[in-house]
């Protein structure tokens, strides 16, 4: 019995040790856990912490100056953007600021076909599909349907949004004399693959490029995009046309853009097309109407970056 309480007693000591010892441990670990705060804290408000946030503060608003505050007057600013900007500018000082932050928006500080990304906005009215923006090898839009053969040549689909409007314009066009005809629109990636390909073949990769999207660049894939003529010229004489000048005081109400302007081959990296017309909706094809602006103008101004939400336009 005196052994077993001997016992008894040896074990209740040797637990109150050990649990002093990981008291000791735990405000060991508290107090370095303190200290390690305490230390951040002072080196942050270091003299030298405070000058080197001082000295980038001054570095950023030095570039900012030299952008003229636009930052404050724009509201598609990108700061991430602000090298990108600053040397941009110096390389391009007859452009305007304003101009400076839209074209590096745009990519253009960049070569073609660099700085890449997939395209957001899938299945939406407002997509871009350009140079800097591409679309998924297995991208296939949802709702295609074939555009009446009264207005297109057989096999031609579009989103079924477009496809309507499409047939709206054609169809008043028609009643004004005008004869307006679909000769192309969506392409799968493949067959935009196989045609590129042809092209390049024909005229070489750099001709090729100036008239012909590669394969996941071209928004034919998007099922948007309509090359049209009148069914009696060549589409690429579109422009000599009657209907031409119709398309020209029209397609904006219908919700279609010429995608591809003569004064905006900078912009949007295609050598001028008087038959490519790009579906929209009404809302945004009258605003570039009106403004005389480029789809990438646009896009990066009014939606890229702003968490764009159409209520107002089909998606």
């Amino acid at each position: 019995m005196i052994e077993l309480g001997d016992n008894m007693a040896k074990k209740k000591k040797k637990k109150l040790k050990l649990k002093k010892k990981n008291f000791a441990i735990f405000l060991l670990c508290i107090t370095l856990i303190i200290g390690s705060i305490s230390y951040g804290i002072y080196i942050l408000s270091s003299p030298h912490a405070k000058k080197t946030k001082e000295m980038n503060n001054t570095k950023e608003e030095i570039k900012l100056q030299q952008l003229n505050h636009i930052e404050k007057k724009i509201d598609y600013f990108n700061n991430d953007y602000l090298d990108r900007y600053i040397d941009y500018k110096n390389k391009n000082k007859d452009l305007s600021i304003k101009d400076i932050i839209i074209e590096v928006n745009i990519g253009l500080d960049n070569d073609y076909y660099t700085n890449t990304k997939e395209t957001p906005y899938l299945n939406k009215s407002y997509i871009l599909v350009n140079k800097y923006n591409y679309l998924p090898e297995d991208y296939v839009p949802k709702n295609l349907e074939p555009i009446s053969e009264e207005y297109a040549r057989s096999g031609m689909q579009l989103v079924n949004y477009a496809k309507e409007a499409f047939e709206s314009l054609a169809t008043d066009a028609k009643k004004d004399g005008m004869t307006i005809v679909a000769m192309s629109s969506y392409r799968s990636y493949q067959y935009q693959e196989n045609l590129y390909n042809r092209y390049v073949q024909e005229d070489g990769k750099e001709a090729a490029d100036t008239y012909s999207g590669r394969p996941g660049f071209s928004e034919h894939q998007s099922g948007l995009a309509v090359d049209v003529y009148n069914g009696e010229k060549d589409y690429t004489d579109f422009e000599e046309t009657e209907e031409f000048e119709w398309m020209q005081e029209n397609a904006y109400k219908y919700g279609f853009i010429l995608r591809f302007p003569k004064e905006k081959t900078k912009q949007t990296g295609y050598q001028y097309e008087s038959w490519h017309y790009r579906y929209v909706g009404k809302e945004i094809a009258t605003y570039i109407h009106e403004k005389k602006i480029s789809y990438e103008e646009y896009y990066v101004t009014k939606i890229e970056n702003q968490q764009y939400e159409k209520t107002t336009n089909k998606t």
